[in-house]
């Protein structure tokens, strides 16, 4: 396995919740179905849980910028809609790419890892070529 791109991202719960409540937020179209009614069901509440899957999304656009270190982006900065969280019956996440982010990304593993701790949500994200 070799690492080609590491990212990693910070959210401010109560900040990203504000967000969220806002008309027109970006977020809106950020999230998947999916993601959304997890984040319904989650005990902790709505927020915290998309936050970290926006942690998420965001770890892996920084963990694909650095494939591409010195070339040109090969894709606009509004791919997160493309990157979904999704979870295994023991609750572990792992990244389900979708479009032009599965296309660009096809052939590495996208590994993921979510935190919590008082009013931070954060995620790690590692790309590697099998």
């Amino acid at each position: 396995m070799t690492v080609v791109g590491v990212g990693v991202d910070l959210v401010h719960v109560p900040g990203f919740a504000e967000q969220l409540g806002r008309p027109g937020t970006r977020f809106a179209q950020a999230f998947t179905a999916g993601e959304r009614r997890d984040a319904q069901d989650a005990v902790d509440g709505p927020a915290r849980h998309l936050a970290a899957r926006w942690a998420a999304k965001e770890a892996l656009v920084k963990a694909w910028s650095a494939t591409l270190f010195g070339a040109p982006p090969v894709a606009s900065e509004h791919v997160h809609h493309l990157v979904e969280v999704v979870k295994d019956a023991w609750g572990r996440p792992r990244l389900r790419l979708h479009g032009e982010a599965a296309e660009h990304l096809a052939g590495l593993d996208a590994h993921v890892s979510l935190s919590h701790d008082g009013d931070y949500a954060t995620a790690y994200v590692v790309l590697s070529q099998p």
